[in-house]
């Protein structure tokens, strides 16, 4: 029923959607539930402490408008045709990607909650012919509400895979020699006594967790970034930059560490695109 109500909300006009976004669901979650704001409000000040209170309060509405256009952009997606698509997110350097792509047998894609992330699910219309894109997801509690998510990621060829099972698949698909990719969104929060990797990211010690890393060394697979910036509401250009063409030959922890670095660098020059929702600095690093 969920999927079905949602696939004819998704025809509505684009218009439509952003209009909702602006008018009902922004007032309601920024005003009345105030859904997160002191999370934000807080990760704002740590991370930006050269900024004016006035600068600041400026990222935070912007980034809750930000946050409502995502869901709008991601439900009208699901109907959206490929060639709109293809307008809407413009991905660049995909000929060195499949070049290293073909190469190698596969790749990885270091992605973070930043612009439109669900759009990036639809990078299987990029890749050359015969490669698979398989997105590492963490599956719902709502069961509707993950077979609505699964649909949507899985509308442009690509396949979701659970966490814990990205490992099989990939090796399944090596023994079956098929090239594949693995999109992972990798600015999640770890737990401190699981975290590898601690950086100093947007004046905070934080923590990453290092598994595209430990994949692209296992398998010897080349590793990406999607350097996105939103050119105006509703388009967005990604420029996939390498991390690492040859990861087997980096240093512990190089690859996750360049991959915050971007990530530090992409949040800067448009800071209301990342989901400022998540509680991302809770931990901090254990004292040995």
């Amino acid at each position: 029923m969920l999927l079905h109500c949602a696939a004819a909300l998704s025809r509505l006009p684009l218009r439509v959607h952003y209009a909702l976004a602006d008018y009902f669901v922004y007032p309601l979650m920024y005003y009345v539930v105030r859904y997160r704001r002191k999370i934000v409000a807080m990760n704002l000040r740590n991370s930006f402490p050269d900024k004016t209170e006035a600068e600041r309060k400026q990222i935070e509405k912007d980034f809750y408008h930000q946050f409502c256009y995502t869901f709008a952009e991601t439900l009208y997606g699901y109907s959206m045709k490929d060639e709109e698509m293809r307008e809407r997110l413009d991905i660049g350097n995909m000929e060195e990607v499949n070049r290293l792509v073909d190469a190698a047998g596969g790749g990885i894609f270091m992605l973070a909650h930043f612009g439109n992330w669900e759009w990036m699910a639809s990078v299987q219309q990029w890749l050359s012919e015969g490669v698979t894109e398989m997105n590492v997801y963490r599956r719902l509690k709502n069961k509707s509400m993950d077979r609505l998510m699964l649909a949507i990621r899985e509308k442009r060829g690509g396949v979701c895979v659970e966490k814990q099972r990205i490992l099989r698949e990939m090796v399944k698909y090596r023994a079956e020699k098929k090239p594949v990719t693995v999109g992972l969104i990798s600015d999640q929060k770890p737990r401190p006594e699981v975290t590898r990797i601690w950086v100093d990211f947007l004046h905070q010690e934080t923590g990453f967790l290092d598994g595209g890393e430990m994949l692209s060394k296992k398998f010897g697979f080349p590793v990406f970034f999607a350097y996105t910036t939103r050119t105006k509401r509703g388009y967005y250009h990604v420029d996939v930059q390498v991390i690492s063409a040859a990861p087997q030959q980096t240093e512990e922890g190089e690859i996750t560490k360049a991959y915050t670095k971007k990530l530090e660098e992409n949040i800067l020059a448009q800071p209301h695109l990342w989901l400022w929702t998540h509680n991302r600095f809770k931990w901090k690093k254990p004292q040995s």
